[in-house]
C-alpha cells in the first residue's frame, strides 16, 4: 500500500538544499547536483508542483539560525506542503531540535518525508521511530567529525605545527615551519612598533607619532594566494594586535581566546576568537618557537603596562597617563579602603587638584575615605624621586641625546626604506611595459599609466627624503644644548622644573620609578609608603592643608588688615585701599566690592555699620581739622610733628583720631598758634581758593 495519497499530491512537494559552509558550496558541486536532482524524484512520485527551498547554502545544520529550514515550518504550518524532500536527515538538520520540530509538524499535518531510500509518514509508529533514530545518528555523526578534527586540532598544536594563519612580518616555509620575512622594510617597521611603545609607554601615543610622521605599517591583504603586503597608515587595532600577539616574542601559542555559547532568539549562538583567556588557562604556549623580535620578558612587560592603562577597568590598575597638573594620578591606593584615589580639578581652569577616596560612596551611600589637596604631596614626592634619580643625572643626560637623534633616525631609515620598495615597483612597471607589444595599445596604455603612477610615488618620497635630510643638515643638538643638557643632567632639579619639561615628561618619570603609593591621614599629617618598581619601600609623611589653607587662600595679615578696615569704612572703600597699597586676591587679581564681600563672609567679618566710628569717638584727619578750624594740611603737620596722636593701619587708609585727643588743651593751643602764624593777603583781588 503506498504512503502517497492523493491529498498528499494535491499540495506541492518542497526539496530542501543545503550545504554547511561557503567553501563547500564553491567546491563540492556534485553534492549541489545530488540535491537539486531530487525534484526529477519529486515528479517521478506524483508531485506536479516542486518548490526548491535553497537559501541555507553555506549554512550549518547544527542549530545557528536558518532562515529556509523557518521557511519550510512555515509552509507545513499552512497546509501548503505535501512531502519535504531531502538528500538524507543530515540536510535537514544536525540537532535534535530541529529535527524532533519537523517531525512534529509533519505528523500533525499529515506531510511526507522522502530521502533517496524510502517515504516516511511521521504518524506511523514504525516510521516515527525509524525517522528518529536516523536524526539521532546525523547529530551523532556531526559530534564525532567534530571531536575527530579538534583532537586531531589540538595534537598537531601542541608539536607547534598548526599554523591557520601567520602573523605579519613572518611567512611560512615549505616544512611548516614559521620565520621572520626576508622583507627587510617589514622587519624594520615591526621593530619601530616596539621602539616606540617602549619610548611613548601608551598605545594611543604610538598611533599617534605613526600618524603624525605618516610612517606605514605592513598589513597582509587575505585571499590573495601569496599573501601580498600593503602599507597603510596604522589603526589602533593593528598596533594593538601587534604588541599582544605572543609570536613576536618568538613563541606559539594555541588557545588564547575561548568560545562560548549562548541561547539568543531560541538558538544556539556560539561566540568565537573574542574572549581573552588568562595566559595560564593557554592550551599551548612553547618558548624559543621560531626567531622573535623582541625577548618574552619584554613582552610581559609590555602586557603588564598596557594593561595599568586601562583606565577605569582595571581595579588594581594605574591608568594611563591623561591630562592635569598633577603628578601621582593612579599611583595613590588608599590605606582604609585599598581602593584606588580618583584625581578631581576644580578652581578656574582646573588649578586646584585634589586627591579623594570614594571609597563605598556609589555602593553604600557611604562618605569618602580620605581627602587631600595635591599640590604638597606632589611635591614631596617628586623630590623624593629626584634624590633617588640625582646619581643618574649624567647617564639620562647622554640618554636624552641619543633618543633625540633616534627620533630621526627612524623616520629617516623608514623613508629610505620606503624609496627601495618604491624603487622596485618602478622598475617592475618599466619591465612590463617593456614586455608588451607597442602596437597593442589596449594594454600598453595601461601599463604606462601604472608605470606613471610608481614614478610619482618614487617621487614624492625622495621629495620627503630630501626634505628631512635638510632639516638634519643642521646639528640636532648644537654644542650649546650639549652643554646646557649636561649641566642639567648634574642638577636635575633645574631639568625638573625647566619650562620646557612637560608634565606628561614627569609623569612618565615617577612612573618609572614608583609602582604605588599608599596614603592614609593620621591627624593634620599624610602618611605615605612607597613602593618602588625594583621593590622597596619608603615611608614618609607629609604635613596636610588645614581646611581653607591653599595655595589660593588669602594670607592671615590680609585678612587681620580687612578686620580692621571693616570697622572704619564699607566695602567699596575697603576695596580702593587696597588697591592703592598693592594687595592683590588669592588669585593674583585686583580687588572688588564683591571680593572683599566674599572675605568678610568666610571670616565671619560684619559689614561697616554708618556711624560706628563717631560712636567709637573715632575722627578721621578731615572731621579732625574742621573740629580745629585748620586746614587739613595742617593737621596732616600735627599728626606728622606727634603733636597730634593719630593711626593709620596701611598706606592710603583713613587717619584715626580719638575725639578725646582732639580736645586736648595743649593740641587746640597748638591748632590756634599755627592758625595765627597762618600768611594772609592784603591784596582785595586775591582771594583764597575754595576746593
Amino acid at each position: 500500500m503506498s504512503k502517497i495519497t492523493i491529498d498528499h499530491l494535491a499540495l506541492s512537494a518542497f526539496i530542501y538544499v543545503r550545504q554547511s559552509t561557503a567553501y563547500q558550496v564553491a567546491n563540492n558541486l556534485e553534492s549541489q547536483r545530488r540535491q537539486y536532482s531530487l525534484v526529477e524524484r519529486a515528479r517521478q512520485l506524483g508531485w506536479e508542483t516542486v518548490e526548491i527551498v535553497d537559501d541555507d547554502l553555506g549554512r550549518s545544520g547544527s542549530g545557528t539560525a536558518r532562515p529556509g529550514f523557518e521557511k519550510l515550518l512555515a509552509a507545513i504550518c499552512e497546509g501548503r506542503v505535501g512531502a519535504v524532500v531531502s538528500l538524507e536527515a543530515s540536510r535537514l538538520a544536525r540537532n535534535g531540535r530541529d529535527w524532533h520540530t519537523l517531525l512534529e509538524f509533519c505528523g500533525l499535518v499529515g506531510t511526507l518525508i522522502v530521502d533517496e531510500e524510502a517515504i516516511y509518514d511521521p504518524r506511523s509508529p514504525n516510521d516515527r521511530l525509524l525517522l528518529g533514530m536516523k536524526g539521532t545518528m546525523s547529530e551523532m555523526e556531526l559530534s564525532v567529525f567534530r571531536q575527530r578534527s579538534v583532537e586531531a586540532m589540538r595534537q598537531k598544536a601542541r608539536r607547534g605545527d598548526l599554523h591557520l594563519t601567520v602573523a605579519v612580518g613572518y611567512v611560512k616555509t615549505d616544512d611548516v615551519r614559521v620565520e621572520k620575512d626576508p622583507d627587510r622594510r617589514v622587519q624594520e617597521s615591526i621593530l619601530l612598533v616596539f621602539r616606540k611603545f617602549a619610548e611613548l609607554q601608551t598605545v594611543r601615543q604610538v598611533l599617534l607619532w605613526f600618524r603624525q610622521e605618516n610612517v606605514l605599517v605592513p598589513s597582509v591583504l587575505q585571499g590573495r594566494g601569496k599573501r601580498p603586503i600593503e602599507w597603510k597608515a596604522p589603526v589602533y587595532h593593528t598596533l594593538h594586535h601587534i604588541l599582544t600577539n605572543p609570536v613576536y616574542a618568538g613563541s606559539y601559542v594555541y588557545g588564547r581566546r575561548a568560545t562560548r555559547v549562548m541561547i539568543k532568539d531560541g538558538r544556539k549562538r556560539v561566540t568565537r576568537d573574542t574572549l581573552r583567556r588568562n595566559p595560564k588557562d593557554w592550551d599551548v604556549l612553547i618558548h624559543g618557537h621560531h626567531e622573535g623580535y623582541i625577548s618574552w620578558a619584554e613582552f610581559e612587560r609590555n602586557q603588564h603596562l598596557i594593561a595599568e592603562n586601562t583606565n577605569g577597568k582595571s581595579y588594581m590598575g594605574r591608568g594611563s597617563i591623561r591630562r592635569g597638573e598633577a603628578l601621582l594620578p593612579g599611583l595613590f591606593r588608599c590605606g582604609r579602603c585599598g581602593r584606588r584615589l580618583h584625581i578631581q580639578y576644580s578652581g578656574k581652569g582646573g588649578n586646584t587638584q585634589r586627591y579623594v577616596c570614594r571609597g563605598t560612596f556609589g555602593d553604600m551611600a557611604a562618605g569618602n575615605c580620605i581627602g587631600f589637596g595635591g599640590m604638597r604631596v606632589d611635591r614631596a614626592v617628586a623630590q623624593e624621586v629626584l634624590e633617588r634619580l640625582q646619581p643618574l643625572g649624567i647617564e639620562a643626560a647622554l640618554q636624552a641625546m641619543e633618543a633625540h637623534t633616534q627620533r630621526h633616525s627612524d623616520q629617516h631609515q623608514q623613508l629610505e626604506n620606503s624609496i627601495k620598495q618604491a624603487q622596485y615597483e618602478a622598475a617592475r612597471a618599466r619591465r612590463q611595459y617593456d614586455a608588451v607589444d607597442p602596437d597593442n595599445r589596449l594594454v600598453a596604455g595601461e601599463l604606462e599609466r601604472r608605470w606613471n603612477e610608481k614614478l610619482i610615488q618614487l617621487r614624492d618620497l625622495e621629495l620627503q627624503l630630501q626634505t628631512l635630510t635638510g632639516d638634519r643638515d643642521t646639528p640636532v643638538l648644537s654644542a650649546d644644548d650639549r652643554t646646557r643638557l649636561m649641566t642639567l643632567g648634574r642638577d636635575l632639579g633645574k631639568a625638573w622644573d625647566s619650562p620646557n619639561a612637560s608634565i606628561e615628561t614627569r609623569k612618565k618619570i615617577i612612573r618609572l620609578l614608583i609602582k604605588e603609593i599608599i596614603v592614609d591621614i593620621v591627624d593634620d599629617t599624610l602618611a605615605l609608603i612607597i613602593h618602588w618598581q625594583g621593590g622597596d619601600h619608603t615611608r614618609m609623611t607629609v604635613k596636610k592643608n588645614k581646611i581653607g589653607q591653599t595655595r589660593w587662600a588669602v594670607k592671615a595679615d590680609l585678612v587681620d588688615l580687612v578686620r580692621a578696615l571693616a570697622r572704619q569704612l564699607p566695602d567699596l572703600s575697603i576695596a580702593a585701599i587696597l588697591n592703592r597699597s598693592g594687595k592683590r586676591t588669592g588669585h593674583g587679581a585686583s580687588w572688588t566690592r564683591s571680593h572683599v564681600c566674599n572675605l568678610r563672609n568666610i571670616h565671619g567679618i560684619p559689614v561697616y555699620r554708618e556711624g560706628e566710628r563717631a560712636e567709637r569717638g573715632e575722627r578721621t584727619l578731615d572731621e579732625t581739622a574742621d573740629i580745629l578750624k585748620v586746614s587739613r594740611a595742617t593737621a596732616y603737620r600735627m599728626v606728622s610733628s606727634g603733636v597730634l596722636p593719630a593711626r593709620q593701619l596701611c598706606t592710603g587708609a583713613p587717619w584715626i583720631i580719638q575725639l578725646s585727643d582732639i580736645q586736648d588743651d595743649a593740641v587746640r593751643r597748638e591748632a590756634d598758634a599755627r592758625r595765627s602764624r597762618r600768611p594772609i593777603s592784603q591784596d582785595p583781588v586775591q582771594n583764597p581758593l575754595l576746593f
